[in-house]
């Protein structure tokens, strides 16, 4: 079995990151290709990083349909573009931020999300809505930690945001809101007494067991190979 993992972003060392944690939970026989897109921003942390980082993440998908891949992992806690991966790939694709929340369900009555920049918790609040998890998520909190400052510096800063935002919204569970923070979980959890919910690798799971389930990407209706059109200027090489 193979999953590609794909950082949506261009970072290089939070790629390396994703990849070694996605590599920790794989079982014998998959497979783990991780990457970043050719372009894109260095971060996402605004809707127009969020925009602007989906035709790279698009070209992977397509990619990685011409060589087999068996399932996807859109690894940025803003799922995006998820929608049009699903329209390409044959196998199953999971965003980081969907399959965090799932798994926080089994774990408690109500979770709650911490995030790196205030900015970025309206798209969270949109992304429970739209997975149905509104009446579970108890709250979403910033550190106000950049993406690229995610390191063993500001641990402890994200910690202390975890066990407040457990306090304040008696969450059962903690959802680490960014890829950057995939290592972390264990350590936060036994820093706070709570189960603490990293969405990459919980996304790496759920594909992996889509796949050894033999369940694929439903064609009949909205996820549809897209059709064939011509597309214009820079992105040209995308129609069909």
């Amino acid at each position: 079995m193979i999953i590609k993992v794909v950082n949506p972003n261009t970072s290089a060392d939070m790629t390396a990151l994703v990849e070694r944690s996605a590599k920790a939970v794989a079982a014998p026989g998959t497979t783990i290709h991780a990457l970043s897109p050719a372009m894109g921003p260095e971060s996402i942390e605004s809707h127009y990083d969020e925009a602007l980082s989906v035709p790279g993440l698009l070209t992977e998908i397509a990619s990685g349909e011409q060589s087999g891949v068996d399932g996807y992992v859109v690894a940025c806690f803003g799922d995006p573009g998820l929608d049009a991966a699903r329209e390409l790939a044959r196998g199953p694709v999971v965003g980081i931020a969907e399959a965090a929340m799932r798994t926080a369900a089994y774990l408690g009555r109500g979770f709650t999300v911490v995030t790196t920049l205030a900015r970025t918790r309206g798209r969270a609040w949109e992304l429970a809505d739209r997975y149905g998890m509104r009446g579970l998520c108890r709250g979403v909190h910033a550190c106000e930690v950049p993406v690229l400052e995610l390191d063993s510096d500001t641990l402890d800063l994200v910690t202390t945001a975890c066990a407040r935002a457990v306090e304040v919204d008696d969450a059962d569970v903690v959802v680490l809101g960014c890829a950057g923070m995939t290592d972390w979980a264990t350590s936060i959890a036994a820093a706070i007494g709570v189960p603490v919910v990293d969405g990459l690798q919980s996304a790496v799971l759920t594909v992996q067991a889509l796949v050894e389930m033999g369940l694929r990407t439903g064609k009949r209706g909205e996820f549809a190979t897209p059709p064939p059109k011509r597309y214009a200027g820079l992105l040209r090489d995308f129609g069909s």
